[in-house]
């Protein structure tokens, strides 16, 4: 049998051998350029592949399938599956590159498998393809080289997955011509599939909704079950190795009786005094360093009678042939006499050294935790006699410069456990202006919303005009309370990395008008000051989170606007850095200033110029953090300058640009324009403006 199995897959592959597939996904990504592509984990494209299926198990209709696995091995795992999926439609076609000595060349009796050549394009790819007559999906992704993690779960993917028509039926039909190519015989099967779901696709517009309620409300459930599944597994993995990291320090606190103190320097000195009692004809000395240090300062020393002192001054490190062999062996190497080692002997001045440091006898010990290299414990042997390390002395040095170790670690550890405790105290200090700062903004509002209601309530006979006055007002401080909730979600999302992370290429210009425009929307050009743009209109394009962008844009001006008078200016510009690859953005105006001592506390979260219950502007201190926030997150800086009360103020923020194409045309002059845009816009601009601005929406 696995003769007449490996003779069907080399004639398969002889048939097929003159045309190598390409990959689906760029062929898509080419063919349909509005596709954009993502990067997605392995559990998550795993659940997206079984909320599908589920779509398919729980309906009605007899769709085509279409998957194709990267290893057989993959597809054995989803074989019960995919014989539940065959009893409810005769179209079911899988595809994966077999395993050695496999019978995945036969038929099966449920449903076509197809093998594939191990170096076919698709054997790299996962793809799974739905067509129905109410529904399509399509999913197609590219295995990424795995760097970070060798856990297969940790694996990434490159991909789309839509359930658009036009997107699913142009991959179907790829795949149907692959298939016929490595199994002709299957071509009578393949036309009745593209005349039962082609045809019955013509009839319908494109548009057409991609799943109905109920199997939308599937796909939604199975696929919020599989992503708690996997997220339940990863957290009892936490778990694991949380109790083993407990653990192990737990073993390292009974053994090391050396750490009996939180200061690192009364630990390394207990060591050191420790080891000279035993060691008593010895010099001792112990010392911090790292591989890439050239000479040290000896810190902790124990002098044996009639040996010179080293404590304080300049040890070697780059050009001690003996260290550098400990280092490279990570074990203690132990010399019992220095002059008959060559490579000690060879340069002139550093056995001159050893002579007038009385080093006869020689035993080194690198200090080490979890690999990383802390610093050295030597023990030095002087004397007209040499001096045999025996083995008992080795492992006891080894032993005390483990215990080195693990004191050094907590030294560290208890460093930064003081850093913590100081964010800890100045995340007090944010909880505390927090409070006063929401309190106060929340009460201004209710109180005003109390009072309007209970007008409303106890007057009924009053006037249509008062009874608007009231109920705008009333809408008014609503308003407030909603942004004041918006701001803290903003914060909150940005922090954990939830929003403004979809990075694109953009057009500046493009976000600074819809900015623009929703500025001019929310105030009146009455109380607008005059605001200049003076941008190149050749401007490269940028990479960043569009949306993110305009939060940015909407946040800076809308600060300047408010902190700048009617007759004031605001300016606009952007120039380009090619040195830095970003484009800088310079918001300047000529309003009320900034001290210069607050230039970089203005972007910290809750900060407020003026006391929160004496200031003229409202607000909750958190724009400019979110602005910070947003920048960095595309990986730029933003930072602001000011002469003071009075000077006005500049905000600058860059963004990282796009290498422009290369092109043959002869390079152009751009000209830059300069417009004023202290007047409201036109009609026919705002009717252009309105609808790209509620398709990107505002966070």
């Amino acid at each position: 049998m696995c003769q007449a199995v490996a003779l069907t897959l080399s004639k398969i592959q002889q048939t097929v051998g003159v045309s190598k597939l390409n990959s689906l996904l760029q062929t898509l990504l080419t063919d349909l350029p509005q596709l954009r592509s993502q990067m997605y984990f392995k559990s998550s494209l795993n659940a997206l592949c079984r909320a599908i299926e589920d779509v398919v198990l729980a309906g009605t209709e007899a769709p085509l399938v279409i998957a194709s696995f990267q290893q057989e091995r993959f597809y054995r795992q989803e074989t019960r599956r995919y014989q539940r999926i065959a009893q409810q439609t005769d179209q079911v076609y899988v595809l994966a590159a077999p395993e050695p000595e496999s019978s995945f060349a036969i038929a099966s009796d449920f449903y076509e498998t197809i093998p594939l050549n191990a170096d076919d394009g698709l054997a790299k790819e996962k793809h799974l393809i739905i067509i129905g007559q109410d529904y399509t999906a399509c999913l197609v992704c590219r295995a990424q080289q795995m760097v970070l993690s060798s856990m297969e779960q940790s694996q990434r993917y490159e991909g789309i997955w839509t359930f658009e028509r036009e997107v699913s039926l142009h991959a179907a039909q790829l795949l149907l011509e692959r298939i016929t190519q490595y199994r002709p015989e299957l071509t009578a099967k393949v036309n009745q599939a593209k005349g039962r779901y082609w045809k019955s696709t013509s009839s319908k517009q494109m548009g057409h909704p991609s799943l109905p309620v109920l199997q939308s409300r599937v796909f939604g459930e199975r696929l919020v079950t599989y992503l708690q599944a996997s997220q339940y597994k990863l957290l009892k993995a936490y778990r694991a190795l949380s109790a083993k990291e407990r653990k192990e320090r737990f073993a390292n606190a009974m053994t090391a009786a050396i750490r009996r103190s939180l200061d690192p320097k009364e630990v390394l000195a207990v060591a050191v005094h420790e080891l000279g009692k035993v060691f008593e004809h010895c010099r001792c000395i112990l010392y911090c360093c790292e591989r890439t240090d050239t000479q040290v300062e000896i810190e902790y020393e124990f002098v044996a009678p009639g040996l010179p002192a080293l404590q304080g001054k300049p040890w070697p490190i780059s050009t001690n042939p003996l260290l550098s062999v400990a280092l490279a062996q990570e074990r203690a190497i132990a010399i019992a006499d220095v002059a008959e080692l060559q490579i000690l002997q060879q340069d002139p001045g550093f056995a001159t050294e050893l002579a007038q440091w009385q080093i006869r006898s020689w035993l080194i010990a690198p200090i080490r935790h979890q690999g990383e290299l802390l610093g050295v414990l030597e023990l030095h042997h002087g004397g007209p006699l040499v001096y045999q390390w025996h083995e008992n002395d080795i492992a006891l040095i080894e032993a005390i410069s483990a215990q080195a170790g693990v004191a050094l670690t907590q030294a560290q550890a208890y460093t930064d456990s003081e850093s913590l405790n100081r964010n800890l105290a100045a995340l007090e200090q944010t909880r505390s202006n927090l409070i006063a700062i929401v309190g106060h903004e929340l009460r201004t509002p209710l109180s005003t919303i109390q009072v309007c209601l209970e007008s409303l309530d106890s007057e009924p006979d009053i006037s249509p005009v008062f009874r608007q006055a009231l109920l705008s007002t009333a809408l008014e401080d609503l308003g407030r309370l909603r942004e004041l909730i918006q701001d803290f979600l903003i914060l909150s999302r940005l922090e954990g990395g939830q929003i403004y992370n979809q990075i694109e290429s953009i057009e500046f210009q493009e976000t600074l008008e819809l900015a623009l425009s929703s500025l001019r929307s929310s105030m009146s050009s009455k109380d607008l000051p005059t605001i200049t743009v003076d941008i190149d209109p050749h401007l490269p394009t940028i990479q960043v989170d569009a949306q993110g962008l305009e939060e940015v844009l909407n946040r800076v001006l809308d600060n300047a606007c408010k902190f700048t008078d009617t007759g004031g200016e605001v300016t606009i510009r952007a120039i380009t850095a090619q040195e830095d690859a970003c484009l800088e953005v310079i918001i300047a105006d000529t309003g009320r200033g900034i001290e210069p001592s607050q230039l970089e506390t203005i972007f910290d979260s809750f900060y407020q110029e003026e006391d929160f219950l004496r200031r003229s502007k409202g607000g909750t201190g958190l724009g400019l953090a979110i602005c910070r926030q947003v920048i960095q997150g595309m990986h730029g800086h933003i930072w602001a300058e000011s002469g003071g009360r009075g000077q006005g103020s500049a905000f600058h923020f860059t963004l990282p640009l796009q290498a422009p194409p290369i092109s043959d045309d002869p390079i152009s002059v751009p000209q830059t324009s300069r417009k004023s845009l202290n007047s409201s816009p036109s009609k026919s601009e705002a009717e252009e403006l309105a609808p790209a601005q509620d398709q990107r929406g505002r966070a």
